[in-house]
């Protein structure tokens, strides 16, 4: 089933590598990045007023967190971010990732750890893997051998997480205990059944525990039944779709970041959106992230 939805551009960035989509509930912005080009941004669409900061190396994710900070991949660490005083500090390494990776994805749990993805700067070798940062300390976490990871995604009781191989095309899952251990890792979607030409990219889970995710190549989000069906199509605007964010004082509105990096000059003539902060309305609501516990 395709929903027809009235997709529109909120913010014009020609980002080379728009990622990491991110409703901030207490400053109610979206806070996004631009891989390539080192940048976060933030926009508020209460008043359309934006701006971005520049990060000291590639910066993969941004994500709330105590003290009016923001918690930061970077491409060589964590890092943090205060937003008042445009300050990057870098807190930690990710022990063990060689020189050439760096931080793709991230998400929270419901008690504020953070899981996060590696992968390979050049997007061929399977150095990637998946970790989780909890106060303090980085620990490997999930799937490893993963050229591209993307995600996780927790679903919203806390019990469920998934993790995207990005080349694979496919999105594994596990059972999330509350101390943070996952059960046995298990095939949850095999994406080139539906989206052959298409690669998973960021995924994010409903209030109602659906998973939706955007497709880099595919033209189009998907979302996800709890037991891994089909369940609908949104068609965008542009190609590469990355990231995704529900947001807005109901949680009901869809921010998508995209990006402008591998189309050709007649694509991106023909994608004017590309590399932008796009929005719909959805008939279903999302849930505010739990801002990270830094220790």
């Amino acid at each position: 089933m395709e929903m027809k939805a009235d997709v529109r551009e909120v913010l014009h960035t020609e980002c080379t590598l728009g990622e990491g989509a991110l409703w901030d509930a207490e400053r109610k912005v979206v806070w996004f990045v631009d891989i390539k080009q080192h940048r976060v941004w933030h926009y508020d669409p209460a008043t359309g007023s934006n701006a971005h900061a520049v990060a000291p190396e590639q910066v993969g994710w941004v994500l709330p967190a105590e003290n009016g900070l923001l918690l930061c991949g970077l491409k060589d660490g964590l890092y943090t971010f205060d937003p008042t005083h445009q300050a990057f500090k870098k807190l930690s390494a990710v022990p063990g990732e060689p020189v050439t990776n760096r931080n793709n994805d991230a998400c929270t749990d419901t008690r504020g750890r953070v899981w996060m993805g590696t992968m390979d700067d050049g997007e061929k070798d399977a150095t990637g893997r998946f970790y989780v940062f909890d106060k303090g300390n980085v620990t490997p976490a999930g799937p490893d051998h993963v050229s591209i990871t993307n995600g996780p995604a927790v679903s919203p009781d806390g019990k469920r997480i998934v993790f995207t191989d990005t080349l694979g095309k496919k999105l594994h899952i596990a059972d999330l205990r509350d101390d943070g251990s996952l059960g046995p890792t298990r095939l949850f979607v095999d994406s080139a059944t539906h989206f052959p030409e298409a690669y998973p990219d960021g995924p994010v889970f409903d209030a109602e525990g659906y998973l939706w995710t955007g497709l880099y190549a595919g033209d189009r989000i998907a979302r996800f039944t709890p037991d891994g069906r089909l369940d609908t199509t949104v068609p965008m605007p542009t190609s590469n779709l990355t990231k995704l964010c529900f947001g807005g004082t109901d949680m009901k509105t869809v921010y998508v970041t995209s990006a402008r990096a591998g189309l050709s000059p007649e694509k991106l003539a023909a994608q004017p959106l590309a590399g932008s902060l796009l929005a719909f309305d959805s008939p279903v609501a999302g849930f505010a992230a739990t801002r990270v516990k830094l220790s």
